[in-house]
């Protein structure tokens, strides 16, 4: 009887060693893909920030052409008419 009995608790052991590696494996999988997810949102945050910046430069720049132009075109004409 004590062979019985040591046979079923290696298999015991056995069978919870295998149930923990896949456990393992499981979290291990869930970890990498929390990582990718965290990974790429960063890169969208990053793309749109970026994104932001530079439309406001844009903006900034465009406002800035159309200011100095305004100001080119009436000294001019200034000029011309004195």
């Amino acid at each position: 009887m004590p062979t019985m009995r040591m046979q079923q608790s290696l298999a015991d052991i056995e069978e919870a060693f295998a149930e923990e590696i896949e456990e393992d494996r499981e979290r291990r999988d869930r970890l990498a893909r929390r990582a990718e997810q965290r990974s790429r949102q960063r890169h969208i945050e990053k793309a749109h920030k970026h994104g932001t910046i530079r439309y406001a430069l844009l903006v900034l720049t465009l406002i800035t052409t159309a200011i100095l132009v305004t100001w080119a075109m009436f000294w001019t004409l200034y000029q011309v008419t004195s």
